[in-house]
């Protein structure tokens, strides 16, 4: 339009990072991080932040060089989400349940210059370096994160260990000057899909997607300013659901936890007042299966976020029994974490318990981060009926949505063809236009020409009143094709048979979509909580066809 102009009066690339710069103003002496007796306030958070940056310049590294770090929720993992960037670096934060070989596998596909190590984690990390040198090539320089209070002096630097992450940063200086980004599409992370299907792919950010989703997110889960959060949900995990960015942005109190358990959690939400946390469905059946001894009353509201695999109504029933406020979001590590939302409307709060809790466990509509989500046939790209039966696959398109995968061109642009990303999960719309998973296009179990919902079967699993988790794939069947094989973990103290569960089953699903075998067993995860479907099904093809050929077909 005649008159109108570009420039740097009205407009600046969107980056998070101008989230810590506004809360050191804004709440500079209030806290922002807890760590057992630690606490530091924003204004502290800040100076910290630009030591790294600065420590990190000294150490070589410039702009879109990456930077790792292996650690749970710590503060120093908090801190590395705004200093990595401000040198205009990558930031690659690794799953702490990767051993020494799946980390040199990422560290050598990354190319990190640097990589942070947690004390507790460091034979993993040294391993690691080992066979990258094995294989000749250049290994990243490793600075240890210490156990807090202890001294320099008492800690053992050998080997591959150059340095410490307090000693760097007591010899940097605070003046830094931010490196901003000068395209706001540029990557400020790099994130490692959790290998539920298939190996790895490093997922990248930018700026602007990690700035509107932390907003997105926080209008999500109804966080209001100087909220209390408590870290049950692994920061490396979508860069924390970009909450990370998203309490600063609020000047909220971070409450970082090296473990999660049930007792750790009711601990906090009554020592420090927790408004807020976030986690799996994993987390949240870890609260409603709690020992009476561990539990205690909520100090307040408690929201929780909840994600990374569909919850089961029961979980969602009994959390809300306890006083606590859950809210369903759904997304994947392709869409920065968090992407729709099972917004609440009051009409239903009238409905009986167990219906609230269905209607909840639908993955609802997009954020305001995401452009649109719809359910569409991959081939066609047309749209299914709104009729919550057509299945069809989920899509997304928005500024929420990866720049793409690292050095992986191929597969980046088979995951965005015909202008959309496509999940590869399968689900429905319903007449309200919110959308329903019935599974990854992988677990999908096709018996006699039938697709079965492994999702709709774990939820009645989930429902048996003995059983803690359950996962359902398909076992080989040389008649059918494949029949409904269910992994399930009982609880503790509790029984039941293969044909119990089995029974249970057939009384509330069509014959067809009930397990035909069961098998009792602990369950493999990822470290956020999702069941590691492809082992499973890796044994059900181990234990091979549960009927041969002119045996029984009931």
């Amino acid at each position: 339009m005649e008159g109108a102009v570009r420039c740097s009066a009205n407009y600046v690339p969107l980056s998070p990072i101008s989230f810590l710069e506004r809360a050191a103003v804004v709440y500079g002496d209030r806290t922002s991080v807890v760590y057992g007796s630690m606490t530091y306030t924003w204004r502290q958070t800040r100076s910290r932040c630009l030591r790294l940056a600065s420590a990190l310049t000294r150490l070589g590294v410039s702009r879109h060089d990456v930077v790792a770090v292996l650690a749970p929720n710590v503060p120093e993992l908090y801190e590395l989400h705004f200093g990595v960037p401000m040198t205009g670096a990558v930031l690659c934060t690794l799953n702490t349940r990767h051993d020494s070989a799946m980390l040199q596998i990422l560290l050598r596909h990354s190319e990190a210059k640097i990589i942070f190590v947690d004390y507790e984690l460091l034979e993993v990390a040294k391993g690691a370096l080992k066979l990258l040198s094995a294989a000749q090539i250049k290994t990243p320089v490793l600075v240890v994160i210490r156990q807090f209070g202890e001294s320099t002096a008492n800690c053992s630097l050998t080997g591959s260990v150059d340095m410490d992450y307090e000693t760097i940063l007591t010899a940097a200086s605070p003046q830094f000057e931010i490196k901003w980004p000068v395209d706001e599409c540029e990557p400020i992370s790099v994130n490692y899909t959790s290998g539920t299907t298939s190996r790895p792919k490093g997922v990248v950010y930018n700026h602007r997607g990690a700035y509107l989703n932390a907003i997105a997110t926080i209008l999500v889960n109804d966080i209001t300013t100087m909220p209390v959060y408590l870290w049950t949900l692994p920061m490396f995990h979508c860069n924390g659901w970009c909450l990370v960015w998203g309490m600063a942005a609020q000047g909220g109190k971070n409450i970082c936890i090296r473990n999660v358990s049930a007792k750790v959690i009711f601990d906090n939400i009554a020592q420090h007042k927790i408004t807020h946390m976030g986690g799996a469905p994993t987390v949240l059946n870890m609260i409603v299966n709690a020992p009476i001894a561990h539990q205690k009353p909520l100090p307040g509201r408690v929201g929780v976020l909840t994600g990374a695999a569909p919850p089961p109504p029961k979980v969602l029933f009994k959390m809300e029994e306890l006083g606590f406020h859950v809210t369903h979001s759904y997304g994947l590590t392709e869409t920065y974490g968090p992407a729709s939302v099972c917004t609440w409307k009051p009409e239903w709060d009238c409905l009986p318990a167990e219906e609230r809790a269905r209607l909840k466990a639908r993955q609802g509509i997009q954020h305001l981060g995401i452009e649109e989500l719809d359910i569409k046939d991959p081939t066609t790209m047309k749209s299914v009926p709104a009729d919550g039966k057509t299945m069809g696959e989920v899509m997304f398109r928005g500024n929420t949505v990866m720049n793409g995968y690292y050095k992986d061109l191929d597969s980046t642009k088979e995951a965005l063809a015909g202008g959309w990303f496509r999940s590869g999960d399968l689900g429905v719309k319903h007449s309200d236009d919110y959308i329903q998973l019935k599974d990854r296009s992988k677990d999908i179990i096709i018996s006699g020409g039938e697709n079965i919902s492994t999702i709709e079967v774990e939820s009645v699993i989930f429902s048996h009143p003995a059983v803690l988790e359950a996962a359902v794939v398909g076992r080989p069947d040389e008649h059918w094709g494949e029949t409904p094989c269910a992994f399930v973990k009982l609880k503790d103290g509790e029984h039941a048979s293969s044909e119990e569960i089995i029974k249970f089953c057939r009384t509330r699903l069509p014959h067809y979509m009930a397990p035909r075998s069961v098998v009792f067993d602990d369950l493999p995860k990822t470290s956020t909580g999702k069941t590691q479907k492809f082992v499973l099904r890796q044994k059900a093809k181990a234990m091979g066809s549960l009927f041969r050929m002119g045996g029984s077909k009931l």
